[in-house]
């Protein structure tokens, strides 16, 4: 008898994540993490700037080989799942898109496709394509001009970005400008009409993420 595949959880997962995290970082260093990630939760509770219903605005944006992906392509093959993530410098952010790859099957099987969107540069968006193996497209957004019409942007803290550097993560090498201005992480599904048919962030905090089976049960209505 064929064993069912499991859904990812990502909430659980975080739960090893963070052990790791605890395990390779000091608590001095964790602890400004999650006193900012505490403090964009309550700043920015409600950061979408698109409801269900609204029509999606159309772009086009380079992947991680510097091609030009246009949305209104996407929608003509069907329903478009489209997840805005901060970077592949937070750990938080490449748990979620490993989580959204393992669904990839399921997710083409409902005739719909999946892009990852960031202000990161083609070329750190190659990275994080060859180093989770996604085989969805990685798009850059230079300067948030897509991303700021669907979700809120933020400012990274300067106190978050010394500290990762404190740790050998240079924030800045991952971006084309200094302004340290980063998407609230967020989901949206558009149907094949551009039609908004799910949208959900769990807010500025960005270690609470949009669970891959929520992604599959807005296509699967």
């Amino acid at each position: 008898m064929k064993e069912e595949k499991r859904m990812p959880s990502y909430n659980e997962e975080k739960l090893g994540l963070q052990a790791n995290l605890a395990a390779m970082v000091s608590r001095e260093s964790l602890d400004v993490f999650n006193v900012d990630a505490t403090r964009l939760g309550l700043n920015f509770a409600s950061p979408l700037k698109l409801s269900v219903g609204d029509r999606a605005p159309l772009f086009k944006l380079p992947n991680a080989v510097n091609i030009k992906i246009a949305l209104q392509d996407l929608l003509i093959a069907g329903p478009v799942v489209i997840t805005f993530y901060r970077g592949n410098w937070c750990p938080y952010c490449n748990l979620v898109l490993n989580a959204y790859q393992r669904i990839l099957p399921e997710i083409k099987a409902l005739g719909a496709n999946l892009i990852a969107i960031s202000s990161q540069n083609p070329d750190s968006s190659l990275d994080m394509q060859a180093k989770h193996n996604l085989e969805f497209e990685v798009l850059s957004d230079k300067g948030n001009q897509v991303a700021k019409q669907f979700t809120t942007i933020i400012q990274n803290s300067i106190e978050a970005v010394d500290e990762a550097q404190k740790l050998g993560v240079d924030f800045h090498s991952f971006y084309d400008d200094k302004s340290r201005d980063i998407p609230v992480p967020a989901v949206f599904v558009i149907d094949k009409s551009g039609t908004v048919i799910f949208a959900k962030s769990e807010g500025g905090d960005y270690r609470l993420r949009v669970e891959p089976a929520e992604i599959l049960n807005a296509l699967k209505k």
